[in-house]
């Protein structure tokens, strides 16, 4: 017999993941790049409480999903032609990938924690531009 409270768990996982996909359906280049920045962070946060909680598999899974947000996602986005930034922003994400694999393997929050450190400044700086003209346009997410 199944609990009655999984069914309710399983809708509401299944509810969540609709509403993202509409949001990454109708949300602007700029805004999908904050959203892949909301998910690093969240995913960084999970870990450091699993590596609290000494949970293994949470650790391994949070710390996976976001190496792939940040090379798949926010590296792979980067159009390298728009000059020094974008490459800059390639090496910082290819290091804090590394970093991240690191903490995975040790269970080093301080390893996460300069992660954080590290990418905060740039998810500021991209919220900022959040209003500017530049930020509606499909090149500010080259640039990210």
């Amino acid at each position: 017999m199944t609990s009655p409270f999984a069914a309710r768990n399983q809708r509401a996982t299944l509810y969540a993941k609709v509403g993202l996909e509409t949001d990454v359906q109708a949300a602007s280049p700029h805004r999908l790049v904050a959203m892949l920045f909301d998910g690093v962070f969240d995913a960084m946060a999970q870990a450091s409480a699993a590596i609290q909680a000494q949970n293994v598999e949470l650790k391994g899974r949070a710390l996976t999903r976001a190496v792939r947000i940040l090379d798949e996602g926010l590296r792979a986005g980067l159009d390298l032609s728009a000059g020094q930034l974008a490459t800059d922003l390639r090496e910082l994400y290819g290091y804090v990938c590394m970093r991240l694999t690191q903490a995975n393997l040790r269970s080093d929050l301080t390893a996460i924690e300069e992660c954080q450190r590290l990418l905060t400044p740039v998810r500021e700086a991209w919220t900022a531009i959040a209003g500017t003209p530049a930020a509606q346009g499909d090149g500010a997410r080259r640039a990210a």
